[in-house]
């Protein structure tokens, strides 16, 4: 990854990548070093960098605020769902299209394997190059893939197979031929079709959670959410804009919006926040997805001890008892 490149990523994670380039600048230098003073007094100047680097880390990732998660959730060095499957699933198999209009590549579906158990598993792709990120729409999933992710949920169910989904998206897609083509009865539908499933379902939020975006692929058993990812109704931008009309006081929307993995777990609405490597997901890819792995087996195993209507009955309560309200004497 090129300079220019480590240094697109949120303003308050510069001054670390700047000084750990400097550290990786220093290493090369000592690398090349002949003249053994020098080398020493070079090796001296990488010992105290490195406390800097580690202090600093522990300063910035110690004191991160709502907007500072929402920005990590949206980091370009973020595993992606692509990144995902490819690495926890043996044997994925794609499967395309919802038979009615197109294959939208927003959603990703196929079955996999996961240590020997056969699942069916889906999520929202956002894509890496420009390219891929267009064809995407960034995440933003049109209904016809709702309604493909849906075909493949009912045959998992079919075929007894549980359901692993991960949620990665600022929001399904605004657009007017979206609404057209019936946006909102897609997500609906899911929703609904979804709280009956007779299979067990896991959802992982391992970035943005956003919106009826989200719920179309995640009403399930078991809510998992990675530490630096947030689930809400709207994104902190569109909020901003609404209640205050700017968008540039999304850190101010992101506090009010209790959208962090710690505020949905109080909420009743995630399950389980899954940890994430030091520094975020981004600094040790494999490592945070072999951790997402660990807490997807975990859960499955679970559920699969549970008869269909414990498991129904389970899904039940728990979407009924999501979300707290106080009510204020008129």
């Amino acid at each position: 990854m090129s300079g220019v490149d480590r240094l697109n990523v949120p303003e308050f994670e510069r001054p670390i990548i700047e000084l750990e380039m400097k550290l990786e600048s220093r290493r090369m230098d000592l690398a090349n070093e002949k003249d053994k003073q020098k080398a020493k007094d070079i090796q001296s100047e990488i010992e105290l960098l490195d406390k800097d680097v580690r202090k600093l880390t522990d300063s910035v990732f110690g004191n991160l605020d709502p907007w500072n998660r929402v920005q990590l959730s949206r980091h370009p060095g973020r595993p992606l769902t692509s990144d995902f499957v490819a690495s926890i699933f043996d044997d994925f198999q794609e499967l395309k299209g919802d038979r009615a209009y197109k294959d939208d590549p927003a959603i990703l579906c196929g079955f996999g394997t996961i240590d020997g158990n056969k699942v069916m598993v889906m999520g929202h792709r956002k894509g890496k190059t420009l390219k891929e990120r267009l064809e995407c729409n960034f995440g933003c999933a049109h209904p016809e893939g709702y309604r493909k992710a849906l075909r493949k949920m009912q045959m998992a169910e079919k075929f007894g197979l549980p359901i692993i989904s991960f949620i990665n998206t600022p929001g399904a897609y605004p657009g007017i031929e979206a609404e057209e083509r019936g946006q909102s009865h897609a997500i609906a539908e899911n929703i609904r079709e979804m709280t009956g499933l007779k299979v067990p379902i896991i959802t992982c939020t391992i970035g943005e959670g956003g919106s009826g975006g989200a719920l179309g692929i995640g009403v399930g058993d078991r809510y998992l959410i990675m530490e630096n990812s947030y689930y809400s109704v709207i994104s902190p931008e569109g909020c901003a804009a609404i209640l205050w009309h700017d968008a540039k006081k999304a850190s101010d929307a992101a506090r009010v919006l209790r959208l962090t993995p710690n505020d949905l777990i109080e909420l009743g609405i995630m399950d389980e926040i899954v940890p994430e490597p030091y520094g975020g997901a981004h600094r040790d890819p494999r490592k945070a997805m072999e951790i997402v792995k660990t807490y997807l087996l975990r859960h499955l195993l679970e559920l699969q001890k549970l008869g269909v209507q414990e498991l129904l009955d389970q899904r039940y309560e728990k979407l009924r008892g999501m979300g707290k309200y106080i009510e204020v004497a008129a």
